[in-house]
């Protein structure tokens, strides 16, 4: 690794400034990426380019990120297969059979939200879809629906313990590590920072408050007056984007609800077996003081029955675990549609690449990450950074959570995508966590890891060229301002809850169990008053609207 001094920065500020700039995050991280190959060869042109490649096809031919690329289309695969049978349709029957009322179908939008909890894009999809017709009868207004929409489909999947989302985000937490030159289990780190993304979750929460009350404040309060009101869903003169299924066409007619739930229990059920089996014959190997498990000599002779599945789980390859399960959910997927004959090999097939596709965008920015982190770590980024922070003389350690979700909420922001911003920030804040607790991975590191995904997430809820955005407001019916203007003050509602409660981490309260339950009390306060007060000044007492009855 070279000595640039300052210009070991320009790798990931390259990225980041052409991606603000361009809105175009492939560009931006190939950007970097070529760089970060230019100053290794002395600035020249060619040897520059050629070690750019050699990164990209390291990033690609890795036993780990290969693992991850192929669970990625293979969880493309199997969501195809499963949208294309008709069964996420008739899943949305079965549970709106009894739905009379816009409180029905409000709260039903928002469980959907969370029950498709394994791909963003795939949650804006089926939600959009199969709720507009409902919410339409209930007269649940568009921009609330897209907002339900929107709300649940990138926190949930950034939650989700098994979902199109996970490898990605374990892949660049274990960047950080590695650019930090320590060893440390990816998937734990992963587990721990769940509590501490305040943001995610008090979003999905608040989501479910003003579906079940009602209540609600800023132009969504006139959206959802109108609606029930007048019946007008759309505003007089909105521009709803066009809602269709580009990439996997019209689902089949006649879905059987069980062509949806075989196929994702199997999944969720394979994986966490592949997560106790792996993580055991990991403990195995280092009882033997072998290392990783397939140093072992027989890896898959050992009784993962002796281990406890907690302990398994801190220790498993999570990446193995996924890509057993997205196999099998593909494998029973196809096994049930060809054998009753409801595709033939033509449509399977068809279907199966197509689902593939969709994952092409996402794989491709996930390799070029890989190889930012690798030109950054090259040009020595990362030690730059580290030495010129811990230079300082201050303890920002406690603060980190704080400067991270702030950091990762700009740069979502201006570029729409929290991917391209896990990729820029996720590895920068390890790293800088880690250089002040000295390299113990304690509580500051699980909340910087967290905040910094959280506040990426905000950017796919807020700016209005963000793809999740655009998708919520084309599948859900809503003109795209509108879902945008209603949606933004109920994000920076959490937003800056959120950040209140990173501010007291930083005061010295680091347990998410008091954290956690607090910034639900602070949400529910801040939406009563702002309820309270919009309702005000909009003449809608308590800024409550009617709820909305079926006439049979």
């Amino acid at each position: 690794m070279s000595d640039f001094g300052i210009l070991s920065l320009l790798p990931p500020l390259v990225a980041i400034i052409l991606a603000i700039w361009t809105k175009r995050v492939v560009l931006a991280l190939f950007a970097g990426v070529w760089i970060g190959g230019l100053m290794i060869a002395g600035w020249n042109p060619v040897t520059g380019t050629t070690q750019t490649l050699e990164w990209i096809v390291g990033s690609v031919t890795d036993d780990w990120n290969a693992r991850i690329l192929i669970f990625d289309f293979l969880i493309g695969a199997g969501v195809g297969l499963i949208y294309k049978s008709g069964g996420v349709h008739a899943l949305a029957r079965a549970l709106s059979k009894r739905v009379k009322t816009s409180r029905g179908a409000s709260v039903l939008g928002w469980l959907m939200g969370v029950l498709v909890f394994f791909d963003d894009y795939t949650n804006t999809i089926i939600v959009g879809n199969t709720m507009r017709p409902i919410t339409d009868r209930t007269r649940v207004s568009r921009e609330m629906l897209a907002y339900i929409d929107d709300s649940t489909a990138a926190p949930v999947a950034g939650l989700a313990l098994i979902s199109t989302w996970i490898g990605y985000e374990l892949a660049m937490i274990g960047s950080g590590f590695e650019n930090f030159g320590i060893t440390y289990n990816s998937y734990d780190a992963w587990l721990s920072s769940v509590p501490f993304r305040f943001y995610s979750i008090l979003a999905i929460i608040l989501v479910l408050i003003v579906a079940y009350t009602h209540r609600h404040y800023g132009t969504m309060l006139k959206a959802e007056m109108r609606a029930r009101t007048e019946g007008k869903v759309l505003r007089d003169g909105a521009k709803p984007l066009m809602t269709t299924e580009v990439d996997l066409g019209t689902p089949k007619e006649g879905g059987n609800l069980w062509d949806f739930v075989i196929p994702i229990l199997v999944l969720v059920f394979v994986s966490m077996i592949g997560l106790w089996y792996t993580g055991a014959a990991n403990l195995e190997a280092y009882s033997q003081d072998l290392g990783w498990w397939t140093e072992l000599e027989n890896p898959f002779s050992v009784n993962f029955l002796n281990y406890s599945f907690i302990e398994s789980f801190r220790e498993a390859d999570a990446a193995t675990a996924l890509l057993w399960g997205s196999f099998t959910m593909v494998l029973v997927a196809s096994i049930m549609l060809l054998g009753r004959k409801k595709m033939n090999i033509e449509e399977w097939e068809d279907t199966v690449v197509r689902g593939m596709k969709q994952m092409l965008f996402a794989n491709t920015i996930l390799v070029l990450a890989w190889s930012l982190g690798t030109a950054a770590d090259a040009v020595g980024t990362g030690t730059y950074i580290i030495d010129l922070a811990t230079g300082l003389g201050k303890d920002l350690g406690p603060w980190m959570p704080l400067i991270m979700f702030l950091a990762a909420m700009f740069v979502a922001f201006t570029t729409g995508t929290s991917w391209g911003t896990f990729a820029i920030m996720v590895p920068l804040g390890v790293q800088l966590s880690l250089a002040f607790t000295n390299g113990h991975v304690n509580e500051i590191v699980f909340a910087t890891i967290g905040a910094t995904f959280t506040g990426s997430i905000f950017g796919d809820h807020c700016s209005p060229i963000s793809d999740t955005t655009i998708m919520s407001s084309m599948f859900s019916g809503s003109d795209h301002i509108d879902h945008v203007t209603t949606q933004i003050p109920y994000a920076f509602t959490v937003a800056s809850i959120g950040a209140v409660l990173y501010v007291l981490f930083g005061l010295g309260i680091r347990s998410w169990a008091i954290l956690l339950p607090l910034g639900l009390v602070l949400l529910v306060v801040a939406w009563y008053v702002l309820s309270e007060w919009y309702g005000k000044k909009y003449g809608i007492p308590h800024g409550k609207v009617p709820i909305y009855v079926v006439e049979e």
